[in-house]
């Protein structure tokens, strides 16, 4: 059974934010590793629109949360976190914050885009140039690089594809070299 059948048979063919029942599809909730079932939400063009480009944010859309932050699903739990966050200037989310309950795997889930934090609490890492890079981007190291236990040199112009952020270092991504999983410092790569 493909994701998509699972998640309608899950969610009984509505969207699983806002129950819409028109131009639905899956949503893979970041960081998502496996995309599968378990990762993923039915979500309408219209949740899925505001949720990729917060500019677009509608609030009043999202006082559908107070009904699905109940889900028993984490995954849509993590975007209904995420969402009253987003949006609790507005008021009325903080009340809904308040009452959610998460469990631990779930919290850290919801947290792990940084999106509730403010700007000068996040961790922004950047590459030898001051790009912002973030997870999944691939990078070209700009320094050959010895390779400490393994025995290697990670050569300068040594593509590494799909990094992932270590969250609470600035400095630190970690990234595939030779088939060997490496932290690997900013300052010694640029995003490509």
């Amino acid at each position: 059974m493909s994701t998509e059948q699972a998640l309608r048979d899950r969610s009984e063919s509505k969207c699983e934010l806002c129950s819409a029942t028109a131009n639905l599809s899956v949503y893979e909730v970041p960081p998502s590793s496996k995309g599968g079932v378990d990762d993923s939400v039915l979500v309408c063009d219209t949740c899925k629109g505001q949720i990729e480009n917060p500019a677009t944010t509608d609030a009043n859309h999202w006082r559908c949360l107070n009904d699905s932050m109940w889900s028993q699903v984490p995954a849509v739990q993590v975007i209904a976190w995420r969402m009253l966050n987003r949006l609790r200037s507005e008021g009325w989310p903080q009340d809904l914050l308040d009452m959610l309950y998460l469990d631990d795997e779930t919290s850290l889930w919801a947290q792990a885009t940084g999106e509730h934090l403010d700007d000068s609490e996040k961790v922004i890492h950047r590459d030898s140039n001051g790009t912002i890079l973030e997870a999944g981007d691939n990078v070209v190291l700009t320094k050959d690089l010895d390779v400490k236990g393994v025995g290697f040199t990670a050569k300068r112009g040594t593509a590494v594809r799909g990094i992932s952020l270590v969250q609470d270092n600035q400095e630190h991504i970690e990234g595939r070299v030779n088939g060997t999983r490496l932290v690997i410092l900013t300052k010694f790569v640029k995003k490509s």
